[in-house]
């Protein structure tokens, strides 16, 4: 059971950090809400907690996006920020500050721990053999080199594992590798590398991975490392990178995985800093050994090597405390299966915002998230049926049902109780349902809420106060039926507040009272309420569609805005091999572009209409970055005149314009010889 606490507890909460490189999806927001509502509740308890997060922005990936996108890489994070704090936003998730990797914070504290692991000993160096692209004088990772899988032969795999056959291998096994960046042929070549020495850490993590920190699931997935022998790991990248450069060691980049969990302390520093300490702690408080402070991590399953292993051992050879808890989750499947372009369900942060409710989701995926790592499947017919029924059907029923009866009697709520016997239902259930939001059991404590809310509306339906209300000096009945029902609603919202903070705050408005956990049984007695307003409505399964529609457009106008590039950084996940018999099938005609003009709210789409020899098309191209519309009007290009229309966001898209290039200004679309004439096939 639920413990007494006579000072408030001192947590810091913290999210893993979006990587800066793409929009966010559903399967982030899982969550971010997951922790939100963990931080809500902790505030609610009356403990000082923060919840600090921050854009994870370092890294080759993204030093190349912004290169594609004609970007710095400053610029090109600084938008992805802007999105990112705007859906975190929208979805009601509270951080109290949210930061970037790329920040003067960070880069000292990184070189601060840094300098502290090599002092203790912990850094070595050697020099090693990596795959070389030569044309872009870049060091390659597996995941940039492609060739041809040394077992199955199957062509356009990537450097580490063949998605064919489901081979390991490394890079130097491909058969013909190229580099994934610029298309050429990579060679080895040799750098000083820097490495921290993990395995002199075992012993320590052996017993901190049992300590209580981890989940049990987790601890022991761990111990399969630990026994198998951890190996050193390479923190180190050689220029060009985007990062902080290591100290001491020019043209060499800390690997984003090193300063990516610094972030955490980072933002709290900048936080402080901004804020003043005030009656809080200041960051160091948080993070030095004898803190009597909490830190809780909350984690996807997919990257617990870096927060178990890696981090814990770094800082505890920086001489700083390791976390109370990393709490890890699932992944987020829907329909039952991996999150699909094709099928519309890989569904963006803003699809979603932009046809339903932010608190909808916020519940249901609060009603099925355990303190276990499970995956958490979003069933969209479910998803309708459960909020329709729980929160409009259930929960926001009560008050509906009960308040206009107040209301008629003035108002003010009676000064006793119904039904004591029900009321006790409530009081037992309330700290069961602090216990397991405490333990982040939040399927159980809905559970509980809701058999209450069933509880509640089974006993008014029986009283029926509507047809008492008929009858002569039944009053002051009907009052107090319809008191405990105010009361019964209050008591629920204010445990499902920190999933539903803005429908809370309407509840509030009516109730006339601030909701107060450790109020939450104590009923309301002789006091005035408002007039009761609707709080939510129903989920409507158009709603559902037109997200899932907008997810599918979504995806066209990214293939859209790359599909003009070439090679790797436009490589389609979609891609499938072809056989010529479908090549055939492709019909492209010389075009001339009549007109040309911007598109407004598309980042790198123009709108080009295609003169095809007495007929025009209307289609949307990812140009923009290479090309202004007046540089196209008169030129003659090449297009897939067959090509099934598309519908998009700004407009029907009747065909596509061949174009190649690396990205970014060099794009280049396809010009036939002079003499060519718009309708010409060509062969």
């Amino acid at each position: 059971m639920s413990q007494t606490r006579t000072q408030p507890r001192n947590i810091l909460v913290t999210s893993a950090l979006p990587y800066a490189n793409g929009s966010l999806h559903l399967g982030h927001i899982l969550e971010y809400i997951q922790t939100d509502i963990w931080a809500r509740f902790q505030r609610a308890q009356g403990n000082h907690c923060l919840y600090m997060c921050a854009d994870d922005a370092h890294g080759t990936a993204i030093m190349l996006k912004a290169e594609q996108l004609g970007l710095t890489p400053e610029q090109h994070i600084a938008n992805m920020q802007s999105e990112h704090e705007r859906d975190f936003n929208d979805f009601l998730i509270g951080v109290d500050n949210y930061h970037s990797t790329h920040s003067d914070e960070n880069r000292e504290l990184s070189a601060m721990i840094y300098k502290r692991l090599r002092e203790n000993g912990h850094i070595a160096s050697r020099t090693i053999t990596q795959a070389f692209d030569p044309e872009k004088e870049l060091f390659l990772a597996d995941r940039y080199i492609k060739g041809t899988c040394p077992k199955c032969k199957t062509e356009d795999q990537y450097g580490d594992n063949c998605e064919a056959c489901g081979a390991t291998y490394s890079p130097t096994e491909l058969i013909n590798p190229v580099s994934a960046i610029s298309g050429a042929t990579p060679v080895e070549k040799e750098s000083e590398h820097f490495f921290f020495t993990l395995p002199a850490f075992t012993d320590f993590l052996k017993q901190w991975t049992r300590s209580g920190t981890l989940q049990s699931e987790v601890a022991n997935k761990l111990s399969e490392w630990l026994d198998d022998g951890l190996q050193e790991w390479d923190i180190s990248r050689d220029a060009p990178y985007f990062g902080f450069e290591i100290p001491d060691a020019p043209g060499k980049y800390f690997y984003v995985w090193l300063d990516a969990p610094i972030g955490y302390m980072a933002s709290l520093k900048n936080y402080c800093d901004k804020n003043g300490d005030g009656d809080s702690l200041n960051w160091l408080d948080y993070w030095k050994k004898d803190s009597t402070a909490e830190v809780y991590h909350f984690i996807g399953k997919d990257i617990v090597n870096f927060h178990a292993l890696f981090w814990p051992a770094m800082l505890d050879s920086a001489d700083f405390r390791t976390p109370t808890k990393v709490c890890v989750h699932g992944f987020l499947t829907v329909n039952g299966k991996k999150m699909s372009k094709s099928r519309g369900t890989f569904i963006n942060a803003r699809n979603y915002l932009d046809h339903l409710n932010p608190e909808y989701l916020r519940y249901y995926f609060a009603a099925k998230l355990t303190g276990g790592v499970d995956d958490l499947d979003l069933n969209l017919d479910d998803f309708i049926a459960k909020v329709n029924s729980d929160l409009v059907g259930k929960v926001v029923n009560i008050a509906s049902r009960t308040a206009k009866f107040v209301s008629k009697s003035g108002g003010v709520l009676a000064a006793d109780l119904a039904d004591e016997q029900l009321w006790n239902q409530f009081v037992e259930a309330a700290p069961r349902i602090t216990d397991f939001c405490e333990a982040r059991e939040y399927s159980r404590a809905i559970r509980e809420i809701m058999a209450l809310a069933d509880a509640a509306n089974a006993w008014i339906a029986e009283k029926a106060p509507w047809s008492l209300a008929k009858e002569e000096g039944k009053e002051q009945e009907v009052l107090a039926i319809c008191s405990q029902g105010v009361n019964m609603f209050r008591a629920l919202m204010t445990w499902l507040a920190p999933v539903l903070p803005e429908t809370a705050k309407k509840a509030e408005e009516f109730l006339g009272v601030t909701l107060d956990w450790n109020a939450a049984t104590t009923p309301l007695a002789g006091h005035t309420i408002n007039k009761f307003k609707p709080l939510m409505q129903r989920i409507e399964k158009t709603q559902v569609e037109a997200m899932q529609e907008a997810a599918k457009e979504s995806l066209a106008q990214l293939q859209a805005e790359t599909k003009t590039v070439t090679g790797p950084l436009a490589d389609d996940p979609l891609a499938e091999q072809i056989q010529f018999d479908d090549f055939a099938k492709v019909d492209l005609r010389i075009a001339l572009i009549a007109n040309a003009e911007h598109v407004e709210g598309a980042g790198k789409l123009l709108r080009l209409t295609l003169d095809l020899g007495g007929e025009t098309r209307n289609v949307f191209a990812g140009i923009k970055s290479a090309y202004s519309p007046e540089d196209l009007i008169g030129k003659h290009t090449v297009m897939v005149a067959n090509l099934a229309p598309r519908k998009m966001r700004f407009g029907v898209s009747e065909g596509m314009v061949l174009a190649a290039g690396p990205g970014g200004k060099d794009i280049w679309i396809l010009e036939p010889h002079q003499g060519a004439q718009p309708g010409m096939r060509v062969m």
